[in-house]
């Protein structure tokens, strides 16, 4: 005995023409003979799902079939006219079988996802170094809570298009070629909303702002970006969401220049401690309170570079962190007192007498 088309499809009696086309579409992926090489019984299985959607797909076949049962139908054909296309409905399956989708937007059944948003935001070098948290103001579509985000008046529903049957595409052959093409009656958006929702203006969203919480990682830098998932625009028809892409930017810094994982601070010592050596003191990045200690040796020229291994910004892969690198300037006073003019000429003085060579007569009697 044939078994109940409802049963076939996993239906009701009260499915809509939306649900059946669903579960056609399911059943058949299901049990179709690409699907499951050499089964038979898949075979036969998806020779029934196709004979009960030829029934169940037509007003007038199904309303015979919900008197009378199968007694009442002839050999379960669709009469010539019903509406029913048998070529084209296997070639939307193929479609879907490359594609690796269902359906349209009317009736659809696959994981769409909504937009992807992009936001950029501006760190300090600090933030950028050593990491932190901020809250990112987004502003995207929302699902519109007046009409359950269908677009359609609360107590109404969207009503899928007959002629492509919710796909928003059709199809015609000529010869061997199959031609798709937007469908002209619902300019491809698979159906119609009589009578659309005032809130969202038929659209199922409504701009909204929020904000996200978004974690920079220790060692992030300008012109890279961080992807958080399921924080884009909504998906349609309670679909999953995008995801929104950070693109930082980094602000830059009076005391430190960064190259890669590197810092260099630059620091203006007097031409005294250049020449005498001394200690200096350097900024840290990291902490405001706390300072470096360089010991300068005496005859430092302008231009020198210290490094101190491991104060520079941590690497983003967590393997330890860059150097710091200190680099001397050397400041010449512009304006000098009598007294230090006297002392300058003074060591000018003792500076040329010490560099000037030994004569050859000082040299002879001297051995």
């Amino acid at each position: 005995m044939k078994r109940c088309y409802y049963e076939v499809l996993s239906l009701s009696n009260t499915a809509t023409s939306d649900d059946m086309r669903k579960a056609y579409r399911r059943e058949a992926l299901k049990h179709h003979p690409d699907r499951n090489p050499g089964n038979a019984e898949a075979e036969a299985a998806f020779k029934e799902v196709n004979e009960a959607y030829q029934v169940l797909s037509d007003d007038q076949k199904r309303g015979v079939y919900d008197r009378f049962g199968h007694a009442g139908l002839t050999g379960g054909e669709a009469p010539a006219g019903s509406g029913f296309d048998m070529f084209s409905n296997l070639q939307d399956l193929f479609s879907d079988m490359f594609s690796g989708s269902m359906g349209g937007p009317f009736g659809d059944t696959r994981p769409r996802r909504g937009k992807d948003l992009r936001v950029q935001v501006r760190l300090s070098l600090r933030d950028a170094a050593f990491g932190c948290k901020r809250e990112v103001q987004v502003r995207a579509p929302a699902p519109c809570q007046d009409c359950g985000a269908t677009g359609a008046k609360a107590g109404t529903r969207p009503e899928s298009c007959q002629q492509c049957r919710g796909s928003g595409q059709v199809s015609s052959q000529r010869g061997f070629v199959m031609f798709t093409s937007t469908c002209p009656r619902c300019e491809g958006q698979g159906g119609f909303i009589r009578n659309p929702c005032k809130t969202c203006s038929g659209r199922g969203a409504v701009e909204k702002a929020r904000k996200v919480m978004v974690t920079f990682p220790a060692g992030i830098d300008a012109g890279q970006r961080l992807r958080v998932p399921g924080q884009g625009a909504a998906g349609p028809g309670g679909t999953p969401a995008g995801d929104l892409y950070v693109e930082v930017d980094v602000e830059e810094d009076e005391r430190f220049e960064r190259d890669g994982c590197d810092l260099v601070t630059r620091v203006s010592v007097p031409v005294t401690a250049a020449v005498l050596g001394g200690e200096i003191s350097v900024p840290s990045l990291e902490n405001e309170t706390r300072s470096h200690v360089v010991q300068l040796p005496p005859g430092t020229q302008s231009g020198t570079m210290f490094t101190i291994r491991g104060e520079g910004i941590p690497r983003l892969d967590g393997r330890g962190r860059g150097a710091l690198g200190i680099l001397v300037q050397v400041t010449i006073p512009t304006t000098l007192t009598a007294r230090a003019r006297e002392l300058f000429e003074s060591l000018d003085a003792e500076l040329r007498a010490s560099a000037t060579p030994k004569s050859e007569e000082e040299t002879a009697v001297g051995e």
